[in-house]
């Protein structure tokens, strides 16, 4: 059974959490924050310990299954917060995949392909340089 499948709480509402909790951990109480949506594809984006973070994901058709993926999102970024906020990795580790690059790509999309070059067994820089 996939997290909050039968949830009710309306995607409104959990948009509204999302931000609530950004700004709960937020040094200014009110952090720069954004969801941004074109058809399928959301971008959330927000400024937390000098960092630019974003997520992206492909929100589906069906109107329960958005309901359960947007509450996923909260529960993901709740457990980000706390794990940091708590000493159990830095903010910087639990961010890292979504941590945004000065050339505006997440240092996930940044270094995937290296990763995988890498187990192919060539041996490339992680990141490039800046």
């Amino acid at each position: 059974m996939a997290y909050a499948e039968k949830t009710k709480v309306p995607v409104s509402q959990s948009k509204g959490d999302i931000e609530k909790l950004v700004n709960k951990y937020s040094r200014d109480q009110r952090a720069d924050f954004a969801i941004m949506q074109r058809g399928a594809a959301v971008q959330i984006a927000f400024v937390l310990c000098d960092r630019n973070i974003l997520f992206r994901m492909l929100v589906p058709e069906d109107p329960q299954q958005e309901r359960s993926m947007w509450r996923a999102l909260l529960l993901t970024i709740k457990g980000k917060l706390e794990s940091a906020e708590r000493g159990i990795e830095t903010f910087e580790d639990a961010f890292l995949a979504n941590i945004v690059m000065p050339d505006g790509r997440t240092v996930s999309e940044t270094t995937l392909p290296a990763i995988e070059s890498s187990y192919r067994g060539n041996d490339v820089p992680l990141l490039p340089s800046y």
